[in-house]
């Protein structure tokens, strides 16, 4: 690439990281002021399904716009409601408020995510392609990882992570302006328009769904970690402290382990790899189960567990590149967004409800079994494909 490239790239790659940083320090601060003021974790899981509800209503409506609009708008758009949603926690502590702040920080979120996404896929050359996805995923990784940390200044000021957080966001945001915007490509299937990325989607579950599910997953685990987890630890006589190394301990896991994964995945197959790392990840939340009451014992789970699955949502995306053609593509990245999303709502309330409901290690027991029903559909997939090849 150009220095100008360069340059665009790296802008890109930096507001991902920002988005990534107030993702993963919403939900374990959201979660522990609301548990500390004494609601219940399936009203807290609730909560925290706004922001994913958000990415859901957005979904549908952001191919037509891009197509308009263009890359900048889309990307200065998202980012202004973001950070403007950042900086409103503090004016008013109210659940529905709140609620619908994540939400919009949802549909925020997602402009954001959705234009640099497919804007670095546009630009990067096909020999570098794969190197790029990676470092945008990792530069998502490390911004997760870091806002946990945030959930300390709780003991300075309550409003604080919000202030640091919007300040971060309209600092990144402003780099913007000087980019150039650029115009997607024309979808070559159907018309661009809301009904006709419906067709688009339908064309998509059909030829991809089993790429689809690791995305699923890895909403599902994220969200319910981030979500229910600190209540858990809370609940479990697991310190503050100890929830802010636990969580970036599994983000770092994945930070360390994308690019390998990656490299493997291209050398041995998307399937293949796939497989393999969920059920690593089944073995390693079921030894956390086993060990909950050490938290050496967490910790070396959660980050093995990070390193085996915590880049599944980046290979769902490569796995369903290998399946679809390349004019359904911008509609799978949105239906793997979709399914994500979907699997973020979805653990959040069913966490909460397990914890309330049931005792001991049930929670991570949870999860291993949602990573382990992902395996078995893998695996039936992969049988079906090598019988219809056989036949063929």
């Amino acid at each position: 690439m150009d220095q100008k490239l360069k340059t665009r790239f790296w802008i890109l790659v930096s507001i991902v990281a920002i988005s990534g940083f107030s993702q993963g320090m919403l939900l374990p601060l959201i979660a522990i002021i609301f548990e500390q003021d004494g609601l219940s974790s399936s009203v807290n899981g609730l909560h925290a399904t706004a922001l994913y509800i958000g990415v859901l209503i957005a979904s549908p409506l952001m191919e037509a716009p891009l197509q308009k609009i263009g890359y900048k708008p889309m990307i200065i758009i998202g980012g202004a409601i973001v950070a403007s949603s950042l900086l409103a926690f503090p004016l008013w502590k109210s659940f529905w408020f709140w609620f619908v702040l994540r939400l919009l920080i949802g549909i925020g979120d997602h402009m954001l995510h959705f234009a640099t996404q497919t804007w670095i896929t546009s630009f990067s050359p096909e020999a570098s392609r794969g190197r790029n996805i990676s470092i945008y995923g990792l530069s998502f990784g490390i911004g997760f990882a870091v806002g946990p940390l945030m959930t300390h200044l709780l003991e300075i000021n309550a409003a604080l992570p919000f202030f640091v957080s919007a300040a971060l966001s309209f600092l990144v945001w402003a780099l913007v302006f000087k980019l150039v915007n650029e115009m997607p490509e024309q979808t070559e299937v159907g018309s661009v328009s809301f009904f006709g990325s419906f067709r688009r989607f339908g064309k998509v579950l059909k030829y991809s769904w089993v790429a689809l599910l690791p995305p699923f997953g890895y909403g599902f685990l994220e969200a319910s970690l981030n979500g229910n987890f600190p209540v858990f630890a809370l609940r479990n006589g697991i310190t503050i402290e100890a929830v802010a190394i636990l969580l970036p301990a599994f983000a770092i896991g994945g930070i360390v382990f994308q690019l390998p994964l990656g490299i493997i995945s291209d050398r041995f197959g998307r399937q293949n790899t796939l497989m393999a790392i969920l059920a690593a990840g089944f073995l390693c939340f079921t030894a956390a189960g086993i060990f909950v009451e050490s938290t050496l014992g967490l910790l070396i789970s959660f980050f093995v567990a990070g390193m085996a699955v915590g880049s599944t949502f980046s290979l769902g995306i490569s796995f369903m590149t290998d399946l679809l053609p390349k004019s359904l593509l911008p509609a799978g990245n949105i239906m793997c967004g979709i399914f994500f999303s979907i699997g973020s709502m979805l653990g959040p309330i069913i966490g909460g409800v397990t914890i309330d409901s049931l005792k001991g290690s049930s929670f991570f027991y949870l999860i291993s079994t949602m990573l382990f029903l992902i395996f078995i559909c893998i695996v039936g997939f992969s049988i079906s494909n090598r019988s219809v090849k056989s036949y063929s």
